[in-house]
């Protein structure tokens, strides 16, 4: 029997490593779950916020080391307070369901910022970790493009109707990720960050600089990959072996840890 919530389920494999990808809908949205061929104790996990599948290789590499990944679609809700209780109540189903780890990492691979750092904010106690990539971490700067970024116009009207803001009113908007930086700080949640340093889409300048030195302000562990002359794409590092071990070293639950 499924469990409540979950329809339209079937199995398949993730790319060619015999690892099983359950795809579902749960109260009506896309999920995926990765089950890794040798889990780890606790069944630690990744948890995508927005971009399934998209730049994975972190993903991948943990998911061959025994971790779960996990996404629940909330695309077009940029992080607003509703998103942020669909994935709450994810959350909940599959620890209570698949026996997923309490404190996954999540993953914020651009616009999926919004919803990484607001979650983390929100329920400080249910995250281990953050990865952030290229993130979006002001509206203002993406979509809204009222910086140096181009924006997305589109994405911007969608965004305000979602706040309740106006184009009279959203330059003042002070409720954005990047305003949540100390609160994830004081948290103890540590964050790896990826960006390209000539990103005009999300500028680093605008979103991820700013973060990380109210974050490291506020006594928060932040460690910041530049890539100099990369845009907003490609995401990630050629080699993911720094994001990693960061995430193995300090979000890991506690027993799975490396010992130096």
């Amino acid at each position: 029997m499924l469990p409540a919530g979950v329809t339209d389920f079937f199995v398949t494999k993730y790319y060619d490593s015999g690892m099983d990808q359950l795809n579902f809908k749960y109260n009506g949205r896309d999920s995926v779950i990765i089950v890794p061929k040798h889990p780890l104790p606790g069944n630690p996990w990744v948890w995508r916020a927005e971009f399934f599948d998209a730049f994975p290789a972190v993903d991948v590499a943990l998911a061959e080391q025994g971790w779960h990944i996990g996404y629940h679609m909330v695309s077009n809700l940029y992080g607003c307070q509703a998103s942020i209780e669909y994935l709450r109540d994810f959350q909940d189903m599959v620890e209570r369901e698949y026996h997923l780890h309490r404190q996954p990492v999540m993953l914020g691979f651009s616009r999926g910022g919004l919803y990484a750092v607001n979650y983390a904010a929100a329920y400080p106690s249910r995250i281990g970790g953050l990865y952030l990539d290229a993130p979006a971490l002001d509206i203002r700067s993406w979509p809204g493009g009222l910086g140096a970024g181009t924006g997305d116009e589109r994405c911007w009207k969608e965004c305000m109707a979602l706040y309740g803001l106006t184009e009279h009113s959203a330059p003042g908007f002070a409720q954005n990720p990047l305003d949540q930086a100390e609160r994830v700080a004081a948290a103890g949640i540590p964050v790896v960050a990826v960006a390209g340093l000539a990103d005009d889409i999300v500028p680093y300048e605008e979103n991820l600089k700013l973060f990380a030195s109210r974050f490291r302000k506020a006594g928060g562990h932040i460690q910041v990959f530049g890539k100099p002359g990369v845009g907003h794409h490609p995401h990630s590092l050629t080699d993911p072996t720094p994001v990693v071990d960061f995430i193995r070293r300090y979000c890991a639950p506690e027993e799975l840890r490396p010992r130096d």
